[in-house]
């Protein structure tokens, strides 16, 4: 039964009419309510968290805002295996000596998959895991068993209690998938707590997923070099203190340290506890505050390959700024690409 406005003119009405009115005014009374409690739903979705947890609803309801679980929230939704699916998307710069997928083959969350960066990428590039085309990240996470009401959880097992992970939480929203949490503290926490670890790993039935892709939130080498005139967003760079100053060695081979012009450094570890756990949202204000940074205007991360900038996009995504871009080539594109009064450094800087 629909609502008709024009049933309520005002008129002397006989006890048919009258009953066929006190329907109509049910027909209203519900049409209301439920408008409310449409317009509340939406508000839930789309508002930005600053809590730093999911709250008590089930695990299957996409909380689009939410960006952090814990570790007992997390086990708590896996007994009631709702639509979820956790991602292993751990990720380790070669020189650290460790293998990604052999750990998590050995041990990992129960139930969870395994997402690789760099094969869910850009092969074209010749940058380490550049964001691929909207195509290959859908078939990539189909292929995981991810649809589009799937909630994802993503944890990596770094000593650092998120190093990775964020990258991913990131690709998802990039790519319209809101329904995406980073387990807080991370498998360090997860296996310091006795929590159950698995060696079993049953390869998910492949479905289909719809990638659409924010286009604004990734930045190119032209709009960071554009940038220095223009001023348009503030850049703040993830890595250590001591490669941002120059002074400390890169990772990667044929890559000096140093730091684009104008930009503010945050390294990611401050944004987490010595547990690995996320700081509170008052703390992680205070760094960007600290560093000079106005989360109220454009805001774009980078780092060494566009991994560890992500942990800076969550941490402001808890302040209160949900769209913060990232520079997707990152530092081991800009040494490349920038001539040498470019590239800031209390270093060797850059010769031709």
């Amino acid at each position: 039964m629909c609502f008709d406005r024009n049933c309520f003119r005002v008129k002397t009405l006989d006890s048919e009419q009258k009953a066929d009115t006190r329907s109509s005014l049910r027909c209203f009374y519900l049409y209301t309510y439920c408008r409310v409690q449409s317009t509340a739903e939406v508000r839930l979705h789309t508002q930005p968290d600053t809590s730093g947890s999911l709250s008590s609803a089930g695990p299957t309801m996409a909380l689009q805002a939410r960006a952090l679980v814990s570790t007992k929230w997390l086990a708590d939704a896996i007994t009631t295996r709702g639509k979820m699916r956790v991602l292993d998307s751990s990720w380790y710069l070669p020189k650290m000596g460790r293998n990604a997928k052999r750990e998590f083959k050995a041990r990992h969350i129960p139930g969870a998959a395994f997402f690789d960066i760099d094969q869910c990428c850009d092969k074209t590039s010749p940058l380490d895991h550049m964001l691929p085309s909207e195509k290959v990240f859908a078939d990539y996470v189909g292929n995981l068993g991810i649809e589009n009401d799937t909630h994802v959880v993503i944890y990596d097992r770094s000593d650092f209690g998120a190093f990775s992970a964020p990258r991913v939480w990131w690709m998802f929203r990039v790519f319209g998938h809101n329904a995406v949490s980073l387990l807080n503290g991370g498998f360090k926490n997860w296996e310091l707590e006795g929590r159950p670890v698995s060696d079993k790993y049953i390869r998910p039935s492949p479905t289909e997923f719809k990638a659409s892709i924010k286009r604004s939130w990734i930045k190119t080498y032209d709009d960071l070099l554009n940038n220095l005139d223009t001023k348009e967003f503030q850049v703040v760079d993830a890595r250590s203190a001591g490669r941002f100053r120059g002074v400390d060695p890169e990772p990667r081979d044929n890559t000096e340290p140093g730091h684009i012009p104008g930009s503010a450094s945050i390294p990611f570890q401050s944004c987490l506890s010595e547990s690995g756990h996320f700081l509170p949202k008052e703390n992680l204000r205070e760094l960007f505050v600290r560093a000079g940074v106005d989360l109220s205007r454009p805001v774009c991360v980078s780092c060494g390959s566009g991994v560890t900038a992500c942990v800076l996009a969550l941490a402001a995504y808890k302040c209160g700024h949900p769209e913060v871009s990232v520079y997707d080539g990152a530092w081991s594109e800009w040494y490349t690409r920038a001539v040498p009064e470019h590239v800031i450094s209390e270093g060797r800087g850059k010769h031709l």
